[in-house]
């Protein structure tokens, strides 16, 4: 059975949508492919008339920084992330999730780009760049503008741009300061199936007191769409969190992620469990590394 007619190599950003434009029959956009090669193979996506390969397109490739943002490409593999000095030094949580995803030989052709325009609530990439306050540059042939990640997705597997005509060319947040610290925590299986039962990203920036100034918490899957738990987050600001505090915390993420059981994944109750144990352990590991800035200071 033939997955697709065409297969075709955009030179750039400009050729590839303009291959989709000009498509007489479906076109999908392909990097990577370790989704939707299995989707399409295994009937969860159509198949397509047209694959539009971008994996070679340099402009997609990019990873750099400038006083206001890092940006990443969007055909950036998850190699890439992992042997990137500048992204250990501002953004180590999307370093953590890229290194449990998959084998080598997936993080050697999977890219951040297709890892978010899955669209799944519980995508270890998505769930740190959430963390980081990420957006994403969406372009088509018409315009281009940046989007807050938070409203880059629907439900699960649909994303909010369009996919027959846009593209996503990268992604940006802020460089990291002192004071701050990020950490990406996931709970698997333990047969080995690398899905996640839940997965947690923190960033967060201390004074030089300790106290926290401003975090962010993302979670999965915690809900139809990749989740900000922005309830937690409150409680957690402006304290010096103690033992207390991080139950108080526990108790507002139960309230507000739409944690359930699933036959894949685990139980309801499992995973509020564990939601506590991942909130304590992933604010703490971002905490640490903040407090490393004030040693010059003590």
């Amino acid at each position: 059975m033939r997955l697709w007619n065409k297969y075709i190599h955009a030179l750039n950003v400009e050729h590839a949508l303009q291959i989709l434009a000009d498509a007489p029959g479906s076109a999908r956009l392909i990097a990577g492919g370790t989704d939707l090669l299995l989707d399409i193979q295994q009937g969860r996506t159509p198949t397509v008339d047209t694959l539009i390969d971008i994996s070679q397109i340099a402009e997609l490739q990019e990873i750099s920084v400038t006083p206001d943002h890092v940006f990443i490409g969007s055909a950036v593999t998850f190699r890439d992330i992992l042997r990137s000095d500048l992204l250990r030094r501002h953004a180590l949580c999307l370093v953590e999730a890229c290194g449990i995803i998959g084998g080598p030989q997936i993080r050697s052709v999977a890219t951040i780009g297709g890892n978010v325009a899955s669209a799944l609530p519980a995508g270890d990439g998505i769930i740190a760049l959430l963390a980081l306050d990420a957006e994403a540059l969406i372009v088509s042939s018409q315009q281009r503008s940046w989007m807050s990640l938070e409203k880059l997705f629907v439900e699960p597997g649909t994303p909010s741009f369009d996919r027959s005509r846009e593209l996503i060319k990268g992604f940006r947040f802020s460089p990291r300061n002192d004071r701050e610290g990020c950490a990406f925590t996931r709970v698997i299986r333990p047969q080995g199936i690398s899905i996640a039962i839940l997965n947690m990203a923190v960033w967060l920036r201390i004074d030089f007191h300790g106290t926290v100034e401003d975090i962010r918490i993302a979670l999965g899957p915690a809900g139809p769409r990749p989740f900000r738990a922005r309830g937690t987050e409150k409680i957690l600001r402006f304290s010096h969190p103690d033992d207390h505090m991080m139950i108080e915390a526990h108790n507002a993420l139960l309230i507000e992620a739409r944690l359930r059981t699933s036959m894949h994944r685990a139980t309801k109750t499992y995973r509020q469990q564990i939601a506590g144990v991942l909130l304590r352990q992933t604010f703490r590991t971002a905490s640490d590394r903040a407090k490393e800035d004030l040693t010059d200071f003590t």
